[in-house]
């Protein structure tokens, strides 16, 4: 079972258990996530809205980190320019603990045909 789901503008494969690097989230860490699901996985795929509606990803922020050192050099030749730039990008570690499909019926929701008795 596994999902697909779109966390700051990209879109990741999930199953429980694993653990992703995301863009920087404001959440702190410890702070429960619901992830919104596009494709969601078990016996058969499933695609529509009105369905993913019932799928609910939750992830747990593990903590705030930084990406690998990207360097980046301007040159120009015959001119002496030079120009050193570096970047880092801030990413959040989530962990996804559950992926579930709720039920169709709420809890405590009796059919019609029972309350009217008949």
């Amino acid at each position: 079972m596994y999902a697909i789901v779109k966390v700051g503008g990209r879109q990741y494969r999930v199953e429980e258990g694993d653990s992703l690097l995301v863009n920087r989230m404001r959440e702190d860490e410890g702070t429960k996530v619901e992830l919104r699901p596009i494709l969601f996985r078990d016996d058969e795929a499933i695609l529509d809205p009105g369905e993913l509606a019932k799928v609910k990803v939750e992830a747990v922020v593990a903590g705030h980190e930084r990406g690998p050192k990207i360097h980046v050099l301007k040159f120009k030749p015959k001119h002496g320019y030079k120009k050193r730039m570096g970047h880092r990008s801030d990413l959040t570690r989530l962990e996804v603990r559950e992926i579930k499909m709720m039920s169709r019926k709420r809890p405590g929701q009796a059919d019609k045909e029972t309350e009217d008795g008949a």
